[in-house]
């Protein structure tokens, strides 16, 4: 199929960011053209979703498919540090929503959303990378090399970088800026579990934490065909070692966490592991003339709470409502519509993130006295609510975080515990 020379909107990428934001438009009638740089199914990282981000795949139209594509239902996160245990069941949770939602492999899901994209009207096409991006005219225009090599121009009304950790506009238009993150490194891979665990709950994805460093945590993610995605993440100096000792490093990680490590016991390593270090990105700005970036485009913070996917759909739930606006002639500020909008619940995931590694997070989890009234509200900024300002960890995240550890260390040592 060949590119159009002209659509209405070009969308960069046909990740779950780019492919709700195509479908959205193009079921209010515009003509959009979304060129991927890779050829799906691919893998990708991050699989476990949250309950809010259901609101908006069925804002997109695409419940249906995803449902029937027969992945694993989620219905909380369960948290495990030496012989301390908590779960957090979604449905129990301080906002009102969507309480469940799946873990997935990526390379299907993805795939099933970009297929919904083309049903909804989009022209998806794979194997075509951008390679330069004009934005000083009165209309954006896109240069890009085909499967063959071959180059092409599109001209559009607007464009979404919906790229993810390909970043095309922020490389392309120079926008990026060091994130504020310490620098950690990310050791991953999907592995035939074969767990027989008898209280392994495929159901909840299982957050560990190091016995000895609470820095470094572990993801398990079962999927439904009995395989789990696998990871481990620290700070860059702890997860020393050349990228071919991936696996080795992971392995040993894994069996340092004595729980984690008797849960995977019989678990075949089938594909090789993966890393990533340095993964925390951020820009300068959201938007820009003629374009706006989706999802991990803009910034990306750390996988600890699954909220990729989850602040790449509400950016371009956002993004899809207000560019209608302006194809129609209404004058819309991007900053004030989009960007702080936007920035409220990723300030807030930011808040929850930083808290986890200092350990505030982790003691009130933890808690050996918990109030289920503030169990509630964590629950709902980690189902994905993270926007919902009636919920006092988002009103004021850092101020409720300080105040509420502070109770459960002071709890804990009275009790004589560590």
């Amino acid at each position: 199929m060949t590119v159009a020379a002209s659509c209405d909107v070009v969308v960069i990428g046909a990740g779950p960011a780019g492919a709700v934001a195509a479908a959205n438009l193009a079921r209010r009638g515009y003509d959009v053209v979304v060129l991927e740089r890779q050829v799906f199914p691919r893998f990708s990282i991050g699989e476990s979703l949250l309950p809010q981000s259901m609101a908006f795949l069925g804002e997109a139209g695409m419940l249906d498919a995803v449902f029937a594509a027969g992945f694993q239902h989620k219905n909380g996160a369960a948290f495990l540090r030496r012989d301390d245990r908590f779960a957090f069941d979604f449905t129990d949770k301080f906002t009102p929503g969507w309480a469940t939602t799946f873990q997935v492999q990526r390379a299907r899901f993805d795939e099933v959303l970009a297929d919904e994209a083309s049903r909804a009207g989009c022209a998806v096409h794979y194997a075509h990378e951008i390679l330069a991006i004009d934005v000083e005219g009165d209309a954006p225009v896109l240069d890009y090399a085909g499967p063959d090599g071959r180059r092409g121009r599109i001209k559009g009304r607007f464009c979404l970088d919906g790229s993810g950790f390909g970043r095309t506009l922020p490389r392309l238009l120079k926008l990026d800026r060091p994130s504020d993150f310490p620098v950690r490194k990310a050791v991953f891979t999907h592995v035939i579990d074969h767990i027989e665990t008898p209280a392994f709950d495929r159901n909840k994805i299982l957050i560990t934490v190091h016995p000895t460093q609470q820095d470094i945590w572990y993801w398990l993610i079962p999927f439904s065909n009995g395989t789990c995605s696998l990871g481990a993440v620290g700070p860059l100096e702890l997860l020393a070692g050349e990228p071919a000792d991936s696996r080795a490093i992971l392995q040993r990680l894994v069996a340092e966490a004595d729980m984690l490590g008797g849960t995977l016991a019989n678990a075949e390593y089938h594909i090789p592991v993966n890393s990533i270090t340095g993964y925390a990105s951020n820009v300068t700005t959201l938007h820009g003339r003629h374009f706006t970036l989706l999802g991990n485009a803009g910034e990306f913070l750390d996988p600890i709470f699954s909220s990729g996917v989850t602040i790449a759909l509400k950016s371009s739930s956002l993004a899809a409502g207000l560019l209608d606006r302006q194809l129609r002639g209404d004058a819309v500020d991007w900053e004030r519509e989009f960007a702080v909008p936007l920035k409220r619940g990723v300030d807030t995931f930011r808040q929850f993130v930083g808290a986890w590694y200092d350990g505030r997070l982790q003691d009130i989890i933890f808690a050996i006295d918990p109030k289920p009234d503030v169990q509630r509200m964590i629950c709902a900024i980690l189902a994905g609510y993270a926007w919902d300002e009636t919920n006092p960890f988002v009103a004021q995240p850092e101020r409720r975080l300080n105040a509420v550890a502070e109770i459960c260390r002071q709890q804990r040592a009275g009790s004589g515990g560590s």
